[in-house]
């Protein structure tokens, strides 16, 4: 996966920043654009293009820039979109993109977020593709210091870091990312190459029970497949699966290998029974859709901020992006365990921005 396109290097540290957002999905581009526009010249850590961010799907750009068609993004309805990114985006930027071929209908997830990208920097967002690793939050101005080793001072911080999507590791996941391997239903259910076929689901709480239930809309059948005898997921959840004709459970058993092909993407996926290793079986299904939770990126912050159980970022303000700590604020996916959607996770970075605005006005900073 290419990352996005390198730009000329941004001086930084010299002087403290009015504000910091850290990451580079919708909630970090969406808060660059509002705090841009409001002249508070925002510095953005967008992530390294680093082997280690990309094995575990955490590079510039978020978790959009791991997909292929968004179809439920408001805005980007079905149509041929290149006379406007050739105008929107600049050359060195269109060729960093994957080609969505010639069959594509809508706005794919990288060209999506290269937009935002865009539009962010056109404000006056400066960007510096590098992570943050550590923080102190415990005087102001706060201090960040990159992987690199180079600090910055900042009166206020955005967080803005995201979540990753838990796979079981096989290297046939990996391989079929965005080919029919996806981790969220909700996003890619209703997606041509779903659509009146088979899928896998694997996991056993709420959310495979989420997914699968919601996947019928488009599936059929839609299989279950979980390691157990019984599901962790509430009685009430998992007494709708068991109910739902379009769903079956392949009890005992987990998954050996996905298969596919380069043209055709998956084409089915092979499980093993846990109580009698001999026994393997083959489902026909154009997809697989991993659901056994998320891992908010929060572990830079050094427990520094209030974290849930799930160690997602509380906000402790109601309809509010305020966190535990005055003066940072986070938005998107690394605060939000239930929603997890791209236009959510936009809302609240616009949120954010407004929020840190606000603050630093509170305090005599303009």
């Amino acid at each position: 996966m290419a990352g996005p396109t390198p730009d000329e290097p941004v001086e930084f540290g010299s002087e403290t920043e009015k504000l910091v957002i850290i990451g580079s999905g919708p909630a970090g581009w969406a808060a660059g654009i509002y705090a841009s526009r409001a002249e508070l010249r925002p510095l953005c850590f967008e992530g390294a293009n680093s082997a280690e961010n990309y094995a575990q799907g955490t590079l510039p750009l978020g978790q959009l820039a791991l997909t292929t068609e968004v179809e439920n993004f408001p805005s980007w309805p079905a149509g041929d979109l290149s006379g406007y990114l050739n105008s929107a985006l600049t050359e060195k930027e269109r060729m960093m993109l994957p080609d969505g071929g010639p069959e594509q209908e809508t706005i794919t997830g990288p060209q999506l977020m290269t937009l935002m990208r865009r539009q962010a920097k056109n404000f006056g967002t400066r960007v510096v593709t590098d992570d943050v690793a550590s923080v102190d939050f415990s005087q102001r101005p706060f201090t960040l210091t990159t992987a690199q080793g180079k600090t910055v001072k900042a009166h206020s911080v955005i967080v803005a870091t995201g979540a990753r999507a838990n796979y079981l590791g096989l290297d046939s996941e990996h391989a079929y990312k965005n080919k029919g391997v996806s981790a969220c239903a909700v996003c890619d259910g209703a997606l041509p190459r779903f659509r009146g076929k088979g899928v896998v689901v694997v996991g056993g709480g709420d959310s495979a029970m989420e997914e699968a239930t919601y996947l019928t809309k488009f599936c059929d059948p839609v299989y279950i497949v979980h390691r157990r005898d019984e599901f962790r997921a509430s009685r009430i959840m998992a007494e709708r699966v068991l109910a739902n004709d379009k769903i079956t459970v392949k009890w005992d058993s987990v998954v050996e290998e996905v298969l596919g092909s380069d043209d055709e993407g998956v084409t089915g996926v092979r499980i093993r029974n846990v109580k009698d290793s001999d026994r393997t079986e083959t489902l026909d299904v154009s997809g697989y859709f991993a659901a056994i939770g998320h891992t908010p990126n929060t572990d830079f912050l050094g427990g520094q901020l209030e974290l849930t159980e799930k160690k997602y970022v509380v906000w402790t303000t109601p309809f509010r992006t305020h966190t535990s700590v005055e003066g940072v604020f986070a938005a998107g996916d690394v605060a939000d365990d239930y929603y997890r959607q791209a236009c959510t996770a936009a809302g609240t970075g616009c949120m954010a921005a407004l929020d840190a605005e606000r603050w630093l006005g509170a305090q005599g900073i303009e």
